[in-house]
């Protein structure tokens, strides 16, 4: 999660352990009083630690807003490839990388709904660097569904474009998830989703081997 930021620290856990307080206070403070109003002071007593100690880790407050928003993305790329590790079938390496992707989002809500509005804070290379680890990231989901498409399991679609449509699919829930926690929790909403992409995406071999997978999981023990 170090990227471009510099610090004067050369311990690298100690390093990371400082960001990730750092940035979980970031998240709370800009989610609520905003990027423009939240101080470095700000940052620091929320973070529990000094004024001074602070810009040991960070340079200014836009290294700090950088943090936050590519530590969105690295969870990403932790959980995904996790979530699919094991997994040989395409199609459960699908709904799985989905399913990560989802409870991310759940877990960071306020982070990802920070990414939409606070991006265009950043200076421009710093805007380019948010897109090239979101296009990365993204890619984990892409190669999923190629799989998918390539075992005939999917039909053939623009693979960029769903991709993006499955990655909105997910934000919202933090996005509208004042109106969506009152309607259905986390689970029935990846499971509705993954039946609304199901109807839209699969070929009748892949809705036989989804009914087989399904079958499956309710006659496990």
């Amino acid at each position: 999660m170090t990227h471009d930021v510099k610090a004067q620290v050369t311990d690298e856990a100690l390093v990371q352990r400082r960001r990730a307080q750092i940035v979980a206070a970031a998240v709370e403070l800009f989610s609520h009083q905003g990027f423009y109003r939240t101080t470095m002071q700000d940052v620091a007593k929320k973070a529990g630690v000094s004024a001074g100690l602070i810009y040991q880790y960070v340079t200014d407050k836009e290294d700090v807003l950088l943090l936050v928003l590519l530590s969105v993305l690295d969870s990403y790329k932790q959980e995904i490839p996790a979530a699919i590790s094991g997994l040989t079938d395409p199609l459960e390496r699908f709904w799985a990388a989905i399913s990560a992707y989802c409870r991310v989002v759940d877990q960071r809500r306020e982070a990802t709904v920070l990414a939409y509005r606070s991006t265009k804070s950043l200076p421009d290379d710093r805007r380019e660097l948010i897109k090239r680890s979101e296009i990365e990231t993204n890619g984990m989901i892409a190669a999923c569904l190629k799989d998918c498409i390539k075992a005939g399991l999917m039909r053939e679609v623009n693979v960029e474009l769903v991709t993006y449509q499955l990655v909105t699919f997910a934000h919202s829930w933090a996005l509208k998830h004042w109106r969506l926690k009152e309607l259905c929790d986390l689970d029935q909403y990846v499971a509705e989703g993954f039946d609304f992409f199901a109807q839209a995406l699969l070929t009748p071999k892949g809705r036989r081997h989804q009914a087989k997978i399904q079958g499956a999981a309710d006659n496990a023990p």
